[in-house]
């Protein structure tokens, strides 16, 4: 439903729903029908009654069914510049990542550096190369997010339908998120769960962080020892029971253990010294996915490290034995 050509965004159009899209809020039918117009145009142009169903005015909850005509008008607005072209490398690339493939599901390897979305100065994430790599997809939507330097497992929905049901599943907890993280120091095994109410603040450079504090949201992370190496850094498992931003980032600096290379949340005297020992990217890794899908089989997929961090941390492991 992407329109990039300009002029298209000057005539009126009229769009058809179809049984994929049926059920789904007008607003959100919108959002997706009008990339790069802003949130603010679209709900103004819901209250003046400019959009139609059916000829008929309405309301951003309005449900969507299958065979309903929505009428959107000429809108002019800066559009955002078309992604930029993927490499063949990169194509190349996110074809090997695919961990997992049906008609209506894609569980991608995603490499650490790439975005999960253009924006904020990024021209291409891994949402708009896949729509270039993918062009017979008429549907690829983002099912949740990984932050840009994290690396592993993320979904990618081929069918509205999927990205309804794993929505719903993520909300209902039954999605299960498994990650690896390298941390500084050695984690005792009687830190098993850390729980702790996190908040979002903002610094006055417009960064955004993530803090523990008792007015915010609560937070729960189970964590298990899989591999010491030395006192220097600890490899642990991750299971986030909630899904807040930044969580296990968070959890592990709380716990008096940072993630190696967060350029946010551990402090730039353990990076450079980890960086020394080729260790340069943020440490921590979406390593498993469980689910059930809709027709009720069980789904586990597994992502590898990349070869040069599975490298480093066995020569981690020669240096800085158990």
């Amino acid at each position: 439903m992407t329109h990039t050509a300009e002029n298209e965004q000057h005539q009126v159009r009229y769009l058809e729903v179809d049984v994929d899209q049926a059920g789904q809020r007008v607003d959100n039918f919108l959002r997706t029908a009008l990339k790069g117009v802003p949130k603010s145009m679209i709900y103004r142009i819901l209250r003046k009654g400019e959009i139609r169903v059916n000829k008929k005015r309405v309301k951003p909850d309005t449900r969507l069914a299958s065979g309903d005509v929505v009428r959107i008008p000429p809108i002019r607005t800066a559009q955002r510049g078309e992604a930029a072209p993927v490499g063949q490398g990169l194509a190349d690339h996110l074809e090997e990542a695919i961990l997992y493939e049906s008609d209506s599901l894609l569980i991608i390897n995603k490499p650490a550096g790439l975005a999960v979305h253009g924006g904020s100065g990024v021209s291409l994430g891994l949402i708009e190369a896949l729509r270039q790599v993918r062009p017979d997809c008429r549907f690829l939507e983002l099912v949740h997010r990984l932050d840009r330097d994290t690396s592993g497992c993320i979904m990618v929905a081929k069918k509205r339908s999927m990205l309804r049901y794993l929505h719903e599943a993520l909300r209902e907890r039954k999605v299960r998120k498994i990650y690896h993280a390298l941390v500084v120091g050695r984690w005792t095994a009687r830190c098993n769960q850390v729980d702790a109410p996190l908040q979002r603040f903002e610094l006055k450079s417009g960064e955004r962080m993530v803090k523990v504090h008792p007015d915010g949201k609560a937070s729960i992370t189970s964590f298990k020892v899989l591999q010491r190496f030395g006192d220097l850094a600890t490899l642990v498992e991750a299971r986030p029971l909630t899904g807040r931003t930044h969580q296990i980032r968070v959890h592990t600096q709380f716990a008096g253990h940072p993630i190696v290379g967060d350029s946010k949340y551990t402090p730039d005297e353990d990076n450079s010294g980890f960086r020394q020992l080729g260790l340069r990217r943020l440490m921590l890794h979406a390593a498993r996915l469980e689910l059930t899908l809709p027709d009720g089989d069980k789904l586990q997929v597994d992502a590898p490290l990349d070869e040069a961090t599975a490298t480093s941390l066995q020569q981690l492991s020669v240096v800085h034995p158990q």
